[in-house]
């Protein structure tokens, strides 16, 4: 996990590829919370590149959500509160999280778990 946590850690433009790429690792499972937090909340909390000008920090870790909220609410749910405090950011950025939010919340099936923390960070 530790491993997962530093590779995730790693501030750069490569991140978010070496992070797609770590989730095929044979030791890795979004079945694991242990393993989903090690790597993708470590992205979540890697600064620079959770918040690349792309956005694409924000489109992926929404994605993963989505994807996780089938099989585990409470940690997706623990997962997209990285978003909680998307109104302190640069426009450009704040801007592109509320679209990843708004679709989130348009999600078919999404939990109560993960809908209630998506609705707070939207109303804040």
């Amino acid at each position: 996990d530790k491993w997962f946590a530093l590779q995730a850690s790693v501030p750069g433009d490569q991140t978010l590829a070496a992070v797609r790429d770590l989730m095929q690792h044979p030791a890795f499972s979004m079945k694991n919370p242990n393993k989903v937090r090690a790597l993708l909340g470590a992205f979540s909390r890697n600064l620079p590149s959770f918040h690349a000008t792309h956005g694409g920090g924000y489109t992926f870790l929404a994605e993963q959500t989505a994807a996780l909220d089938r099989l585990n609410p409470q940690v997706a749910a623990r997962l997209v509160s990285a978003f909680n405090s998307y109104k302190r950011l640069p426009p450009q950025a704040r801007q592109l999280v509320e679209k990843e939010l708004q679709n989130l919340k348009a999600t078919a099936g999404l939990s109560k778990d993960v809908f209630e923390i998506v609705s707070s960070a939207l109303t804040k």
